[in-house]
């Protein structure tokens, strides 16, 4: 039932010498490995399994007690390919061929291709420690790379580790039941009835089934039991009533059918119900593949696919931010946030997935990490979302009664959301007017040293040249050795040797571990977060620089403020406020970073000269709106560490005459013999925003009929008043299956025809790769129109 991966005998050992299916086992430790795993579950033996394939046979892998003894055991072996997210999918899809191979090739493995029902009934810093060695009850053994794959006592490891390394998972109650035989063939689909939260299959002609309760148990909140082996929980009929009567709705067989016992064990859970994979930023070489959320057969064979090309290779063969444990900070490991938050994620793992932009829309822990502002906001009636635990507003609705993005979006659609006529107004006082947006979310990194040491370390990183006068703006990349983006950010010179980096929220551990990644040894550069520090009040529009004006005495006119410039201004009482003319949505004003001491001050006193301009807030989703609509691309969601500035028509900030840098030799080599896939902006056709579903991201694109790519994000254009889908589009040979290069023409050329395919629906799409020639609004325009409303 549970696939059991067969490696070669010597390079298998376990701290209690107890082997099963023919693995040996070893009590004694090497001085060395190349890599040590800890834990022997369906994850770490996959990772196994894996390096060995890849030629690593320097590998010790720990297991506390018996291989599979944590939670693997109780696994259903259900092996579904779809998943909350595109990476999951992939990394099932490759676990199910996996086993298949393996059942196939003699390894009788209890896999059996018996199909999938998926049913639903809803209408739609100082350096970087490195791994050096691991302490054992057998003794210590030095390592290259450990890799922590210990399911429920992923955490526990971690904190055991010098330094600590944060590794949020937690472990909760997950029971199955089963039945005696009512004649079920084994042939029959595994079935998942997502509106149940269940899942059933067969099991020696009766029933196995489960589920995801929608509010679920954390247990071991004080510590795992020292002696846990195949440990079972007390049964816990009462709380599995509501999956029993679900599965009895679904299968009233199953109502007749005799139980033969209710299995109740714990399952790790993370606080996003994703997986976690990746390295530590805490240490080097530290890796982690923990987190599987009730799916761990499911996922074990991709995961030890992708984990082993990470160690071996440096990188892996698909894009894995989405799992990557980047994507987490400090917060998310604390042990009565995850307790809490736990309590949720087991629910949404068949829950339905209303569209929110990316933004997390759990209950529990919020309120954790909250602006200057947020208070001001919610009067205002602002609904929030969050990211990394930073409350954000997405728009606002004086009228509404419930603050959380959640709250709103439980009963939405995926056709036209009830917050539509809400965000076409903040967009269009950010287009016409003028708006104030709270960007105090993203990430703030300080960067200076006593020479001109911090400037050869950006030099090194960025593709574009940093070395500009003090007061100027610079957007750039930063890029791995493939020239993909590991950092898309905006750098202003303070001073000579002194550096500001804003980089997007969802940056703030990844970037942080790029930069300590690449530090110099000698530490003549320093490098500090200061994103608590600083309220980033973003006033947008037209009207900006007349409101700001009143405000300050710093000469804001274009040729003494020109944009992409920054200047330390006073903005009514408060001094030193640091300005900067960009917006990051393409219309003119100024983001204000002020000492967080000043931010209530400064947010007053522009509310308050602002009534004259018709001043409003606006929130996150209107600024999506604007930015998708001129053809911003956003890091995390159109570029990723796979995703090149020639791809993504950004190769003009790309300076190759500056001298080195990261991702150099892979850029010139893409600038000589082209690109593979092109990022396009799409303007959809014949399309009625009232009736037909919308496009939320991720829908498939086609050429001339044949596929050809897939959005990544996705808004209504007010001022074109078309829905824009920003996405990749490549061409594959039908005879080899790889990937043609493109040139301009494979999108502009008038024998192109794009549709987006939208609920298995295809709409025709202009296609571009430049951006739209929109209508500009001065001041006066927005002055006219609102006397004439007044």
């Amino acid at each position: 039932m549970i696939p059991i991966l067969k490696c070669p005998r010597n390079v298998v050992r376990s701290l209690n010498g107890i082997s099963r299916n023919g693995m040996s086992t070893n009590q004694t430790l090497p001085s060395h490995a190349r890599v040590v795993i800890c834990g022997g579950g369906v994850v770490g033996t996959s990772l196994l399994y894996h390096l060995v394939h890849k030629g690593i046979k320097d590998v010790v892998l720990l297991e506390r007690g018996k291989l599979t003894c944590g939670t693997t055991w109780l696994a259903a072996g259900c092996v579904g390919v779809f998943r909350n997210t595109r990476t999951e999918s992939l990394l099932s899809r490759y676990s199910a061929t996996l086993y298949e191979k393996l059942q196939t090739s003699g390894h009788d493995i209890e896999f059996r291709k018996c199909g999938s029902i998926n049913l639903a009934k809803t209408a739609v810093p100082p350096a970087r420690c490195k791994v050096k060695s691991v302490k054992t009850s057998m003794g210590q053994i030095s390592c290259d790379v450990f890799v922590n794959c210990s399911g429920q006592w992923a955490r526990e490891v971690g904190k055991r580790t010098k330094p600590l390394v944060r590794v949020p998972v937690h472990p909760c109650e997950h029971s199955v039941i089963i039945t005696e035989s009512i004649g079920l063939a084994p042939s029959l689909p595994i079935l998942r009835d997502y509106d149940g939260s269940i899942y059933l299959r067969e099991w020696k002609g009766g029933i196995l089934a489960g589920g995801f309760e929608p509010l679920a148990k954390p247990v071991y909140f004080s510590g795992i039991p020292a002696d846990f082996k195949f440990t079972r929980l007390p049964e816990d009929w009462d709380h599995f009533q509501i999956l029993l009567k679900n599965l009895i709705h679904r299968v009233p067989k199953a109502g007749d059918a005799v139980a033969v016992e209710l299995i109740n064990a714990p399952e790790a859970f993370t606080p996003d119900a994703k997986i976690m994979l990746g390295e530590a930023s805490e240490v080097k070489n530290y890796f982690i593949a923990a987190g599987m959320n009730g799916s761990g057969v499911s996922l074990a064979g991709g995961v030890g696919k992708v984990v082993a090309e990470w160690i071996v290779d440096g990188k892996s063969e698909i894009n894995l931010w989405q799992v990557d444990m980047r994507r987490f900070v400090g917060l998310h490991s604390n042990r009565h946030f995850l307790r809490d938050r736990v309590r949720e994620t087991v629910g949404k793992q068949f829950t339905l997935k209303y569209p929110n932009y990316g933004m997390s829309a759990y209950t529990t822990g919020r309120k954790l990490r909250t602006s200057c502002l947020h208070t001001r906001l919610e009067s205002a009636g602002a609904v929030f979302g969050e990211q990394l635990g930073f409350e954000r507003a997405l728009w606002f609705d004086p009228n509404s009664k419930d603050t959380f993005v959640e709250d709103n979006v439980i009963y939405g659609s995926f056709g036209k959301p009830f917050w539509f006529n809400l965000v076409k107004d903040e967009y269009t006082s950010c287009r016409q007017g003028v708006a104030v947006i709270d960007m105090s979310s993203f990430t703030k990194i300080d960067i200076k040293s006593g020479g001109d040491e911090a400037l050869k370390f950006l030099q090194r990183l960025c593709s574009n040249d940093i070395d500009r006068p003090v007061g100027e703006v610079i957007h750039t990349g930063m890029h791995n050795a493939i020239g993909g983006y590991e950092n898309d950010c905006s750098i202003v010179r303070v001073e000579e040797n002194h550096f500001l980096m804003i980089c997007p929220t969802s940056q703030q551990t990844r970037c942080k571990m790029w930069l300590k990644q690449h530090l110099p040894p000698d530490g003549s550069v320093l490098f500090s977060d200061v994103t608590s520090l600083f309220t980033a009040i973003n006033v947008v529009g037209p009207h900006a620089p007349q409101l700001l004006q009143e405000m300050t005495e710093t000469p804001l006119a274009k040729t003494d403020f020109p944009s992409m410039t920054c200047q330390s201004v006073n903005i009514g009482y408060a001094s030193e406020i640091l300005a900067m003319r960009l917006t990051h949505t393409g219309e003119d004003g100024f983001v204000l970073y002020c000492p967080s001491e000043y931010a209530l001050h400064v947010y007053d006193k522009l509310m308050s000269v602002g009534r004259n301009y018709g001043i409003r807030n606006a929130g996150y989703y209107a600024m999506r709106t604007l930015r998708i609509e001129k053809f911003f691309a956003f890091w995390g969601q159109d570029i990723d560490s796979m995703a090149t500035p020639f791809e993504c028509g950004r190769d003009y900030r790309v300076k190759f005459d500056k001298g080195d840098f990261i991702g150099k030799e892979a850029l010139l080599k893409q600038k000589e013999v082209g690109v593979q896939r092109r990022f396009v902006q799409f303007q959809l056709e014949n399309h009625d925003i009232e009736r037909d579903p919308w496009p939320w991201g991720g829908e498939s694109v086609y050429r001339n009929g044949k596929y050809c790519g897939h959005t990544t994000s996705t808004a209504y254009g007010f001022t074109l008043e078309k829905h824009v889908c920003l996405g990749y589009v490549f061409d594959i040979d039908q005879s080899t299956k790889k990937l043609n290069y493109l040139n301009p023409d494979f999108v502009m050329s008038k024998n192109a025809s794009f549709e987006i395919e939208i609920a298995q629906r295809r709409f025709p799409a202009k296609a571009s790769l430049y951006p739209p020639r929109l209508p500009t609004f001065t001041a006066e325009d927005f002055m006219q129109q609102f006397k004439g409303s007044a």
